[in-house]
């Protein structure tokens, strides 16, 4: 599945769409279920579902690296639970609107890392980087200096390990398979939060009121969100830098609020923008359009010397 950098883009932002229907999926999931469990269920199912669809592949990636991939889904699944969990006590502390907000600071921790450890990191993405966080600011101006220390300290902590695992796992989506890379921290990550949940609920699946909505809920959750969205993500991440990856990622806050605007409120808590996240918004679009726009063949057509008859 070879991909150029406009289809990379564009299926970036298919999953940030994807991902973004999270907040639906578990709005239908009652508070009994902990995410714990959820994030359990639902790796294991994605992880099974991509190896019945893509065995021959995952396998013979496995057999070409062998403990190299197992170690490397192993990292990416550490560094997954432990951001989840930081932004899952992190979120306690804040509405919905400012902890979506919060959590898309990872859009300027991404190219901090990458300049620490030397990698070049091109004027453009600093640009929609910052247009990105002037709208973050934006949207939380109205309450910012009323933000919890101990939730901002770990989202951002949660941001610092998101960063790392955006950064680690672009570099192994172009040395491995997306699809074995996908597969090889759906399963660790599937058996970290097994732990977790069995030290908050010893009960585990028996704790789970288990009914149709519940069911078709995760379901649903493990094959779009987990298998789907998280293959077509590595995919892309091969025509892509961690920079800009994490830049159109911050598209899933627009798709979110519209989720809240338009669905009733049976179904979700109901979202009312304020002028100020309307505001953050807009600059959250032009920090995406500042970096996706390709400008060279304006440039080109500048510098080219003008024809004459």
């Amino acid at each position: 599945m070879g991909m150029n950098k406009l289809q990379a883009n564009l299926c970036l932002i298919c999953v940030s769409l994807i991902w973004s229907t999270e907040v639906i999926i578990f709005a239908c999931i009652p508070d009994s279920v902990l995410p714990f469990a959820t994030t359990c269920i639902t790796n294991l199912i994605g992880g099974v579902l991509l190896f019945l669809c893509f065995f021959r592949r995952i396998i013979a990636d496995f057999k070409k690296n062998k403990l190299k991939l197992v170690r490397r889904g192993v990292l990416l699944s550490v560094l997954n639970c432990a951001y989840n969990i930081l932004f899952l006590y992190g979120l306690n502390y804040f509405d919905v609107s400012t902890g979506a907000f919060s959590v898309l600071i990872t859009v300027v921790i991404v190219p901090i890392i990458m300049t620490i450890k030397g990698n070049t990191v091109g004027k453009r993405t600093w640009l929609s980087a910052g247009i990105i966080l002037t709208g973050i600011l934006i949207a939380l101006s109205d309450n910012l200096f009323a933000l919890s220390i101990p939730g901002l300290l770990l989202i951002l902590g949660g941001c610092v390990f998101r960063a790392i695992f955006i950064i680690r796992l672009n570099l192994y989506a172009r040395e491995h398979d997306p699809l074995s890379i996908a597969f090889s921290y759906n399963l660790p990550a599937s058996f970290i939060s097994f732990i977790l949940w069995a030290c908050f609920q010893p009960a585990t699946f028996a704790a789970i009121p288990w009914d149709k909505t519940i069911v078709a809920s995760l379901v649903i959750h493990s094959y779009f969100v987990i298998a789907l969205a998280g293959a077509l993500n590595i995919f892309a991440q091969r025509r892509a830098t961690p920079a800009s990856v994490t830049i159109i990622y911050a598209c899933s806050i627009i798709f979110t609020v519209f989720w809240g605007i338009i669905l009733p409120g049976t179904l979700i808590n109901p979202i009312k923008p304020d002028v100020f996240t309307v505001i953050g918004i807009v600059f959250i679009i032009l920090g995406n359009c500042a970096e996706l726009a390709d400008f060279s063949k304006l440039k080109r057509r500048k510098e080219a010397p003008h024809e004459t008859a």
